[in-house]
């Protein structure tokens, strides 16, 4: 998934047990953006720096292999079944709350949509529902859609209805587009909130690109596909790096760690892959 806006100062984690459709890139908004379309919530912001938006987030990764790869770069951990993912996915981002908790006083997470929501299910249960400093959590979305916060097409209904409205986030940490406004007036809004979250310090702001730089982003790859076609899809994505189209996620570069978790199925036709 394509984040250009967004850069993780811990890192940003890619969920494939099931893999979900890819996200827009940012950008700076149209004057008018059809009803039930999609549209990113960050706008790049002017930055003394020299590069530019357009350039700062284009770098595509090489191949990697099936586990850890070279500090610095990204990793793969593949798991034998979604079940062990969505495990290994709980205790990852439970340790990465517990840390900037302690470091910055908060945590901010990001999310996408689809089946990624589904794959958060594990925090809901012991030990982590009773362990996690929930009211430190503040929440945010990579994309939404220009509809009802209450259609079912919105990735704010989704992750209410299957995590958020099942664990202690405070509702005033949950950072929703304003579903009353227009495209580009809930734009401009969210870009007015996120500016006032920087200000307080809970959300911290990258020296390098000047954008908002969250604690974790959670991305899905998308389409939401079955059977071979997820395996197509990753191959794809880690193997075709040359290709003159390349995927949204492809052109995922954080400043922090990007870690893809994957299931056996999803990573059956990567070259020297391997579960744990």
């Amino acid at each position: 998934m394509n984040l250009a806006s967004t850069v993780s100062s811990g890192s940003i984690s890619i969920p494939l047990g099931s893999i979900r459709r890819p996200v827009s890139r940012a950008s700076v908004f149209r004057k008018s953006i059809p009803a039930g379309s999609r549209f990113p919530l960050l706008r790049p912001r002017v930055c003394k720096s020299s590069r530019t938006p357009e350039n700062l987030h284009l770098k595509a990764h090489p191949p990697m292999a099936a586990e850890t790869t070279a500090k610095g770069e990204p990793k793969l951990v593949v798991f034998g079944s979604e079940e062990e993912l969505s495990e290994s996915l709980a205790e990852y981002v439970s340790r990465l709350s517990e840390k900037f908790v302690e470091e910055r006083g908060a945590f901010t997470l990001v999310l996408s949509g689809g089946s990624l929501i589904k794959t958060l299910r594990k925090l809901m249960e012991p030990p982590y529902l009773g362990s996690t400093k929930w009211s430190r959590w503040h929440v945010f979305w990579v994309d939404e859609r220009v509809v009802p916060k209450d259609h079912p097409d919105s990735n704010y209904k989704l992750a209410y209805d299957a995590f958020l409205s099942k664990v202690p986030i405070l509702p005033g940490n949950v950072c929703a587009i304003n579903d009353s406004l227009s495209a580009e007036a809930a734009a401009e809004d969210y870009e007015t909130g996120l500016r006032q979250l920087v200000k307080s310090e809970v959300v911290a702001l990258s020296s390098e690109s000047c954008f908002p730089k969250f604690d974790l982003i959670l991305l899905g790859m998308g389409p939401d596909v079955t059977g071979s076609g997820k395996a197509d899809t990753l191959r794809t994505a880690l193997e075709d790096v040359d290709r003159p189209d390349p995927l949204p996620v492809q052109i995922v570069s954080p400043e922090g760690e990007l870690t893809w978790f994957a299931d056996k199925a999803a990573s059956s036709l990567l070259q020297g892959s391997s579960s744990l």
